[in-house]
């Protein structure tokens, strides 16, 4: 990360003025200077920071906060009152769904429009045009009018032209909160790409998706600047806070004692235990998905991906806290010495939640297959319960070691988990727990 500020807020305020009936603000343009006919409202006050280029910076607030007020300012879009707002490099922003495009022109006419805007001559979109097109993958809609579109379309074709523009800058305002599961973690691959070598804006009410994306963060509250620091650190204040106000006051901060233990005690009717709670989880799980999006040498390739029961029977449906195996099978198109095969089980934003992979158990005798041999491999666990949403499972092959390897065959989405559990875990994913109790010493 550099040193360069390229984003630098200092005494920054917002104020619009609110008329109580519409005459008085002509009232205002003709005796303006002898009454005000109006009274301020400040959406924004006194905000200060800087963030500095290759950072990610996270924006965390409840609804009228001045998120997206403070983020059009940074844009350009918007004035501010007072204060002074600096931004260095080319900006491209995700803002309100639609913002930018014209309804009556054609997908691909606004994505010329947008290009321009953003600082694109034409004979550069035109050699780009075709990746955005196929990044957005809307198929012949690009040649129809946007007024057509769905708000998921509309999300796809705006976040495609901002990610060809070639911007040291992106800010993105919940946007991703639209749209199918797959395209969002197209977009959180590009993101989680560009934080390599651009400045990463992110407003969401997700605090797992700003503690898993940004170094740091701010918080707003009724227009106020409420912190400016780590991401954990905001988050954890911010939702300290949200929590005492719905409790009707402020909360203690206490240390866990020495003395103070808990009891766990292994119950053999664990799924019956699970089944009649109100945490119980119900799941399901898509067959594997061979058009997924894929990268690698290829030398082995996936070719199935499936949970299954312990009596080896593919599940579609499991209940979280089950004991299930989910099985990777794989080709070898030539010999291959050290084989490593392994998964991660991600959110719709990208961030991994739980995985594992065969090197450790095999690290001193190794696994090696020859040209034309199928093999598998099966890794059992007690399925978490997981907040209502869609997950996905991406798998691999490799060959090598877990420092040292080439990826043979990576499947982005091979399965996706839907999530039917109305009564969501604490966290983002919750642990099947054997049993509870409480007692008295």
């Amino acid at each position: 990360m550099s040193s360069e500020i390229v984003i630098e807020v200092r005494g920054m305020g917002k104020i619009y003025p609110i008329y109580d009936k519409p005459h008085h603000r002509l009232m205002q343009m003709i005796l303006g200077g002898n009454k005000r006919w109006y009274r301020e409202f400040e959406a924004l006050r006194d905000i200060n920071f800087t963030i500095q280029r290759g950072e990610t910076v996270g924006i965390v607030g409840r609804n009228g906060s001045g998120k997206s007020t403070l983020l059009q300012i940074i844009c350009g879009t918007l004035a501010p009152s007072t204060g002074d707002v600096r931004v260095r490099g080319r900006v491209a922003a995700l803002l309100e769904l639609g913002a930018g495009f014209n309804p009556e022109f054609t997908g691909r006419e606004n994505v010329y429009l947008n290009g321009s805007v953003l600082g694109l001559t034409r004979s550069e979109i035109d050699k780009r045009f075709d990746e955005i097109a196929a990044f957005a993958d809307i198929g012949e809609f690009i040649e129809q009018p946007v007024k057509s579109y769905s708000s998921g379309m509309a999300m796809r074709l705006a976040f495609s032209v901002m990610a060809h523009v070639d911007a040291d800058i992106l800010i993105i305002d919940e946007a991703l909160a639209v749209g199918d599961a797959f395209f969002t973690q197209k977009c959180m691959r590009y993101l989680r790409e560009f934080k390599t070598r651009g400045t990463l804006l992110f407003v969401s009410h997700d605090s797992s998706a700003v503690t898993g994306l940004c170094e740091r963060a701010v918080w707003l509250d009724h227009g106020r600047q409420q912190a400016c620091g780590t991401a954990k650190e905001v988050v954890h204040a911010y939702l300290e806070a949200f929590m005492a106000e719905r409790q009707g006051g402020a909360l203690r901060r206490e240390s866990v004692g020495a003395g103070k233990r808990a009891k766990l005690r292994r119950k053999d009717c664990r799924q019956e235990l699970i089944d009649r709670s109100l945490l119980r989880n119900d799941i399901e799980i898509s067959t594997f998905h061979p058009d997924a999006e894929s990268f690698g040498e290829l030398k082995a390739r996936v070719v199935d991906v499936a949970i299954l029961d312990e009596h080896d029977k593919q599940m579609r449906w499991v209940t979280g806290g089950e004991s299930v195996v989910l099985e990777l099978t794989a080709e070898a198109n030539e010999p291959l010495e050290n084989v490593i095969v392994g998964f991660y089980v991600k959110d719709r934003l990208g961030q991994f939640l739980f995985g594992d992979n065969t090197y450790l158990s095999y690290l001193d005798t190794g696994f090696s297959v020859a040209a034309g041999e199928t093999f598998r491999a099966r890794f059992h666990f007690d399925m978490p319960r997981l907040q209502a949403g869609d997950y996905f499972v991406t798998a691999g092959v490799a060959d090598g070691s877990q420092s040292d390897h080439v990826i043979q065959s990576w499947v982005h989405e091979a399965l996706i988990f839907k999530s039917q559990g109305t009564q969501a875990p604490a966290g983002i994913i919750g642990l099947p727990m054997y049993s509870i109790t409480l007692d008295r010493e």
